[in-house]
This record gives C-alpha cells, structure tokens and sequence, in this order.
C-alpha cells in the first residue's frame, strides 16, 4: 500500500486518479504532479517504485497546500466570514447552502425531503 503525505492511496487505481484522495489534489494538479516529476499516468499506483513516491511527496511538500494546512486555512476563512457577518457566513453558522437557488436545490440540508407521490389513483391490478 503506498502512502503519500499519511494518506493510504488506493493500489490498484492508475496514480492520476489515486493522488486524488489526498485533499487538496484534483485530477489536473495530479496531472500537472506526474508530468513535473516525469512519472507516466497511466501507471497503478501499486507499481510505483519508492524513489517515485519519493519525488511526488517532495514536489506535493514543496509546492502544494494539502491535508492538515488546507483544513486548517479552509476552516480559519469560514471563521473569520462568521465573525465578521458576512451573508455567507451567517449561511455558514446556520448550515445552509451558500450558492445558489435555495428553495428548490437545498432540501436535504434544510431537512424536508419530499417523497414523490403518484397520481393518487390506483393502477387496474389493485382495484381487484
């Protein structure tokens, strides 16, 4: 099992999907990561030599905000739009969407799922 920055990636996914489960690394800085340290792609992340894993650690340390440092500075933003009071952190402290149409798009984090009701009619096979 490799590990990356103390984060377990997956050993049987190709390393540009498998550097994603590290926070703070998407599929196009994955890209650019492998390109930079001249590492194929298309590779699993199980064949992956040490000095390989070696040159991505070192290129994700040197250039990167990822796990513990990006939470840490993600979460200190969302504190300062709270203190401040701003409108989109007062949607923070309340837990509600912050983006967007909010009637329709937000109903499983206000907590009023709707159910989908039929016509109310009862199909021929039920009327017996």
């Amino acid at each position: 099992m490799a590990r990356i920055l103390g984060i377990t990636i997956p050993d049987n996914k190709k390393i540009l999907y498998s550097l994603t489960y590290v926070y703070g690394v998407g599929q196009s800085s994955s890209a650019l990561i492998l390109k930079s340290a001249k590492i194929d792609p298309d590779k699993r992340a199980k064949d992956l030599s040490d000095e390989e894993l070696n040159k991505i650690q070192k290129i994700l340390e040197r250039s990167y905000r990822v796990e513990g440092d990006l939470r840490r500075e993600v979460s200190q933003n969302v504190k300062r739009l709270k203190e401040v009071g701003s409108w989109r952190g007062l949607r923070h402290s309340r837990r509600l969407p912050i983006h967007g149409r909010t009637k329709t798009n937000s109903r499983t984090i206000r907590g009023n799922v709707r159910k989908t009701m039929g016509s109310g009619r009862k199909s021929t096979s039920e009327k017996t």
